[in-house]
């Protein structure tokens, strides 16, 4: 069991959430004779997303804080969506986050016991198998506003109800000809309790079970049970499940568990420009709008990873917007943020040219090539540096040249000096155009006696450019992402037809080293990582993490 812990200790803490207080309630009060147990239920029926990540981080942190166990549970009971695929998915995504579960658990596994439950209730006269079909019962079932009616089979005996029930199992009856409900409340203001369905028919074969079942149980019916089973202390879920807590409970009373668990609500995570449904990102998937549930532009756990965040950042977002019980929506920036902090001190720059324009620097020697040298990292100087060659044909960024500057542009146009990073002072002399006017080549010429690192003192100059040289450039393949969901000229929210593009980029030679799963600081751009399913040595592909600059500020 968890020690208690006394006030004056608590006292010294940072300030506790809410399911944190009612958590050390119930150990003080030891209301469990248990140590904290937790849970995540997920229900195999499709990939996980950063929402999810939340309820992972907060389910299995809280069994930790604790000192107790929580398990990763199937929820499994509906076999018309439910796949292998999405298990093995799901666990490697856990897994990624940096969690290890208690034990591994399907609620598929307590079938048995539910039925018997289930059985239970019948005997009790708490429950009947009812023939409405779904349309008559939702016309029974009432509104918000009037009460429901009662089903016509609803005082069958307990006898008739056990041969029928025992006759839906055995196969006797085709997919919604009568399924078996609770027997509660038609009158209830909470429409939750209004006899719900606890089992229906399912001809299908199920990932787990095989054939051994052709009834299965309700979502409603099957979690508490499955909870009371494993001993779980706190069932933590989101606030959609608030108003079906009543019928939880009322499961574990009638099923006549000891000691049940409690269910604690949260407010789920709703992210801007961010698709948060598995329906909806199925339908992206099986569309083929998106290349896969690991597509980088998706916020699937598996899109993520691929797209080169974290699970440290991913973790410090899911600590950072903390646990409420009101809903609210986070800006994108602050997730996008979390993973800027997380790599700025760990991953190494690399020059690497998006739309390139050709500089030659006329008074450079034809044959010569040099080395300059680069920092891997100016915020951590124990990651070294590295030798990029230089010569007289170069790419440079077409944004960093201007015919006509505007006001304090002080990068390349024409009689402009710019040092070109790591290398020498340049002066744009000469712009040349093709028959469009398209300019596609400026000629330049350097001082010798201005290299970095030499102790040049003489004049200054307000722009540093970054490069790649010509000649032992690497081609490489570059995408960039934008958000699913953006906003219309009218402020409507709508999804975004560009969603990616695509560069055949330039890069400094140290590149052709790089191995998939590598990231990188693409100077001036942003961070990037070689891409784990596309990329290979002869056609590498990165993709882009995250921007190096954001309009989201932290609160001070």
């Amino acid at each position: 069991m968890a020690e208690s812990i006394n006030t004056d200790e608590r006292e010294v803490r940072e300030s506790k959430n809410f399911i944190e207080n009612i958590i050390e309630n119930d150990i003080d009060k030891n209301s469990y004779q248990r140590s904290v147990k937790t849970r995540f239920p997920p229900e195999p029926n499709g990939y996980l997303h950063i929402g999810h990540a939340k309820s992972i981080c907060l389910n299995f942190s809280m069994a930790a804080k604790y000192d107790g166990g929580c398990n990763l549970r199937f929820d499994d009971t509906n076999p018309t969506k439910e796949d292998t695929e999405y298990v093995e998915a799901i666990k490697e995504d856990v897994k990624w986050l940096g969690f290890d579960w208690s034990e591994l658990r399907f609620a598929s596994d307590y079938f048995d016991t539910m039925y018997e439950c289930a059985v239970k209730l019948i005997k009790k006269g708490k429950a009947f198998v009812c023939e409405l079909n779904a349309d008559e019962m939702r016309e029974y079932r009432g509104t918000l506003t009037e009460p429901g009616k009662e089903s016509p089979y609803r005082n069958r005996s307990a006898e008739e109800n056990l041969k029928l029930f025992e006759e839906m199992k055995n196969g006797k009856y085709p997919d919604g000809a009568m399924v078996l409900r609770a027997k509660i409340d038609m009158t209830s203001p909470n429409m939750n309790m209004r006899d719900p369905v606890i089992y229906r028919i399912s001809h299908l074969p199920h990932h787990n079970s095989g054939d051994k079942w052709c009834v299965y149980p309700m979502y409603d019916f099957a979690h508490p049970i499955e909870d009371a089973i494993e001993g779980v202390t706190h069932s933590i879920c989101t606030m959609e499940f608030e108003d079906h807590r009543p019928l939880y409970e009322w499961v574990l009373a009638e099923t006549e568990w000891e000691n049940p668990p409690k269910q604690i609500e949260f407010a789920r995570l709703n992210i801007t420009n961010t698709l948060m449904s598995k329906r909806y990102l199925k339908e992206l998937v099986d569309n083929g709008t998106v290349e896969s549930w690991d597509d980088p532009r998706l916020p699937t756990i598996s899109g993520l990873r691929r797209r080169g965040y974290t699970p440290e950042a991913v973790r410090d977002f899911c600590e950072r917007i903390g646990v409420a019980k009101s809903n609210s929506i986070v800006e994108i920036g602050q997730l996008e943020n979390c993973v800027r902090e997380d790599l700025k001190n760990r991953v190494e720059s690399r020059n690497v040219i998006l739309d390139p324009l050709k500089v030659v620097i006329t008074n450079y020697p034809d044959n010569k090539t040099e080395e300059c040298e680069l920092e891997n990292n100016k915020e951590v100087e124990e990651m070294g540096t590295r030798m990029v060659p230089f010569s007289r044909e170069l790419y440079v960024e077409r944004e960093d040249f201007m015919e006509v500057p505007v006001k304090k542009y002080f990068r390349l146009f024409p009689g402009n000096e710019v040092r070109f990073k790591g290398a020498y002072f340049i002066t744009c002399e000469e712009v040349i155009k093709d028959d469009a006017g398209n300019v596609t080549e400026l000629r330049c010429t350097y001082d010798p006696e201005t290299r970095s690192g030499s102790g040049f003192e003489g004049r200054k100059v307000k722009g540093t450019i970054h490069w790649v040289d010509a000649k032992t450039a690497e081609k490489i393949t570059v995408r960039e992402f934008d958000y699913l969901k953006i906003e219309d000229e009218n402020g409507t929210e709508i999804m975004n037809p560009d969603t990616m593009k695509i560069f055949e980029a330039y890069a400094e030679p140290a590149i052709k080293d790089s191995k998939p799963g590598t990231r990188y600081q693409f100077f001036r751009h942003g961070y990037y990582i070689e891409d784990t399913k596309l990329s290979s040595e002869e056609n590498k592909v990165f993709n882009q993490i995250v921007g190096l600059k954001s309009s989201w500020k932290p609160k001070k």
